[in-house]
């Protein structure tokens, strides 16, 4: 039998874009965590900083400007730089069919040169996602305004945008120091990246692809990126739990009209688990969102259950205003986050969910997607795992030094 499909085609081209100073160390966790989904870029006004990057591609922006000595924090001068450099930057990612911009916003590389490369990226044709940190505020009111306003900027030229403050770092572990806080900023960074860009080359079970991506995050805003994992006999509850409501962002899936649901979990995840956790997130986004579901099996999950998702169109609103409420007094080191993703949740859902999370009722699974989706196949048992939706470690809804304090 002839096959009549195209050995030679690639899945889609991922490249990350590290901008500024933040933004090129982003990319070195990236590099240093062996990441194979995608190709790295580092861009930067500072000769030195970017000497020091491990990216395969390297551009120093805004030469005749700046003369390599970095941008002095004024977004303006990144601003200028990056469109003098705007044919290099073009040339680097015409190949690409996502690009990533990941930095840090406040300074004056990542801030004033992001806008002009996402830009230029989707005027290219090119799915262009955002992955930024807000300052902590020990870095001043001046850096956190100048971050604010380059947010902004970016809103208007990006598809997605995932902002990651930093300061909910401080929240749970107050004591921090300082060069820990910022290389674990750069790690959360990572996280959201790895788990977008993963979703799309990682062949699985009930395969997502970059099409389902292009349906969630083209021209969507604000998202919300969460990993969760959970064990037990609750392991779905805990895994959507940690999903909806991620520790280190302003968002939650509340009110979200077009989600991606994957579900990754050992070979004894029954298609009730898959058909469970499809409803608890129901039960929190708009009642005829569109959620695109993957699933897969993996024997080093060790039965666990790990949720991951992406959720967008907010109706245009902020989806950080909606959690503004949600902050609480942060879990005890020895059990973190539990506690405070029941509280979040409670204090959101207990009374309008007040059957959240007990034993499934008999669902009737084909008649909960909206037109056009399918229904999830079974999972059958004893097939032989096939290739993780994820290629990170098996506690990878945490970074890795939040991993070690829970030992």
């Amino acid at each position: 039998m002839e096959n009549t499909f195209d050995r030679t085609l690639m899945p889609a081209l991922i490249k990350v874009v590290g901008v500024g100073g933040a933004g090129n160390n982003a990319v070195n966790s990236m590099i240093e965590a062996k990441i194979n989904s995608a190709k790295f870029i580092a861009i930067n006004t500072d000769l030195q900083d970017l000497g020091m990057s491990q990216a395969e591609t390297r551009i120093q922006i805004g030469d005749k400007f700046t003369k390599g000595q970095g941008a002095g924090a004024d977004p303006e001068k990144g601003q200028k730089a990056a469109e003098e450099s705007k044919n290099a930057i073009a040339s680097a990612i015409k190949d690409a069919d996502l690009v990533f911009i990941t930095a840090g916003m406040g300074g004056g590389t990542g801030t004033g040169a992001s806008p002009v490369i996402a830009s230029i990226a989707k005027e290219m044709g090119k799915l262009t996602v955002a992955v930024v940190t807000k300052p902590f505020a020990f870095e001043g009111k001046p850096r956190m305004a100048n971050a604010n306003i380059g947010i902004e900027n970016l809103k208007k030229v990006v598809d997605t945008i995932v902002i990651i403050p930093n300061e909910k770092l401080m929240e749970f572990v107050p004591n921090l120091p300082i060069k820990d806080a910022f290389r674990h900023a750069d790690d959360v960074l990572r996280q959201g990246i790895q788990g977008i860009s993963d979703l799309i080359v990682t062949p699985a079970l009930i395969n997502l692809d970059f099409a389902d991506v292009c349906t969630v995050m083209r021209n969507s805003g604000v998202a919300h990126m969460g990993i969760g994992r959970g064990k037990g006999e609750k392991r779905v509850l805990e895994a959507v739990k940690r999903a909806v409501f991620s520790p280190l962002l302003e968002t939650s899936i509340e009110g979200a009209s077009k989600i991606i649901l994957n579900i990754m979990g050992s070979p004894d995840m029954t298609l009730n688990e898959i058909n469970e956790a499809t409803s608890l997130v129901r039960e929190v986004v708009q009642p005829n969102a569109n959620i695109i579901f993957g699933a897969d099996i993996r024997e080093t999950m060790k039965e666990e259950i790990m949720v991951t998702m992406i959720a967008t169109g907010f109706n245009n609103t902020d989806s950080s205003a909606q959690s503004s409420q949600q902050k609480t007094q942060a879990a005890p080191i020895d059990d973190p986050f539990r506690a405070e993703y029941d509280a979040m949740f409670d204090q959101r859902f207990g009374a309008q969910h007040a059957g959240f999370g007990q034993p499934a009722r008999p669902q009737q699974p084909v008649n909960q997607y909206p037109t056009g989706n399918q229904a999830p196949r079974p999972v059958q048992q004893q097939q032989a795992p096939r290739g993780s939706r994820m290629t990170v470690d098996e506690d990878d809804d945490m970074p890795a030094w939040m991993r070690k304090l829970k030992k």
